[in-house]
C-alpha cells in the first residue's frame, strides 16, 4: 500500500504568513534605503545614489539596483551619449510602496524610543545576555 504524505501548510512560509514574500522583496538589505532615496530625490545617476548611501559598496549597489529593476520597482534608463549615462528612478510599482514607507516612518517616529527603552530594560535584567 502506497501512501503519499501531504506537506504541512505551515512548512510553506507564504501559507504561514502571506506577506513573507513582500518582506523578502522590499526589506532586503539596502532595498529600502535605495527606494527611499529614489522616492525622495527623484531620478539619479549611480554615483548620486552611491553618495547618498555612503556605506554601500559599488558592487552591492549594482546588485541591488539590478534586483530592484528585475522586481519592477526601479526603472533603469540608458542614454547613449559620450560618456554613456545611466539613470535610475523609482517605478510606478515602487511608488505604490510609498504609503507603506510613510506608515513605517510614522511608526518609527512614534515608537523607536520605546524600543530603545525596552532594550535597555531587558539588558539591565540580571542574567540576560545581549543578542
Amino acid at each position: 500500500m502506497t501512501t503519499t504524505t501531504q506537506p504541512r501548510a505551515e512548512a510553506d512560509p507564504t501559507q504561514a504568513c502571506p506577506i513573507a514574500p513582500v518582506v523578502d522583496i522590499v526589506f532586503s538589505r539596502w532595498t529600502t534605503p535605495i527606494l527611499w532615496a529614489l522616492h525622495q530625490h527623484g531620478r539619479q545617476r549611480f554615483v548620486e545614489l552611491e553618495r547618498r548611501l555612503v556605506t554601500i559598496t559599488p558592487k552591492v549597489l549594482t546588485q541591488r539596483l539590478r534586483q530592484l529593476e528585475r522586481d519592477g520597482l526601479v526603472v533603469r534608463t540608458y542614454h547613449a551619449e559620450v560618456p554613456p549615462r545611466v539613470e535610475y528612478e523609482i517605478s510606478d510599482l515602487g511608488l505604490s510602496l510609498a504609503p507603506l514607507f510613510a506608515t513605517l516612518a510614522q511608526w518609527a517616529g512614534s515608537n523607536l524610543d520605546r524600543v530603545d527603552q525596552a532594550r535597555r530594560d531587558y539588558d539591565a535584567r540580571p542574567g540576560t545576555r545581549r543578542p
